[in-house]
């Protein structure tokens, strides 16, 4: 049986490997470790502070939505307050606009009434001055005289109140 020479074990050789990978260890902590933990360090507080911004913007945001709903029901309610107060003005405009116009219409009533009063009147004291002047031409023939004007419508006129006086009597 043949010995290996290559497998040795050399205790001296295992001592400088475990001193090297020590001071690997202790030169990686120092150069790698260290900085790439501050680095993490870093990167938490600026994440907490994303966090934290984050959070204030939210608080912000609430205390904005907050603000402009009682905004919108200012404004509803004060919207409500303008409709009601355009519809009681078109209400009171409404109203004083039927008022004229039925004071007009009644204006307008009255006048016709007046008018129609009148040519009532007139178209009467025509009637009489053409009854008396037809009566006036029958006297004429029947009697066969002329009567003179004035005692004519003395006479017609009397007849024509009797006449009035009997027609208004019965209605």
């Amino acid at each position: 049986m043949q010995t290996l020479d290559v497998i040795s074990v050399n205790i001296w050789q295992i001592l400088i490997s475990l001193i090297n990978l020590l001071l690997l260890f202790l030169i990686l902590k120092h150069f790698l470790y260290r900085p790439v933990k501050k680095m993490l360090e870093q990167r938490r507080k600026t994440l907490d502070a994303a966090y934290e911004a984050a959070d204030a913007a939210k608080t912000e945001a609430d205390s904005l939505k907050k603000e402009w709903k009682s905004r919108m029901r200012g404004a509803d309610a004060e919207a409500k307050a303008i409709k009601e107060k355009a519809e009681k003005r078109a209400a009171e405009d409404r109203e004083s606009i039927l008022n004229e116009t039925r004071e007009k219409a009644d204006q307008m009533v009255r006048q016709a009434k007046a008018d129609a009063a009148f040519a009532y009147k007139k178209a009467e004291e025509q009637m009489k001055q053409e009854i008396i002047d037809v009566s006036a031409k029958i006297s004429e023939k029947i009697i066969g005289r002329e009567i003179n004007t004035e005692d004519h419508h003395a006479i017609i006129n009397s007849f024509l109140d009797e006449i009035g006086e009997d027609h208004d009597g019965k209605q």
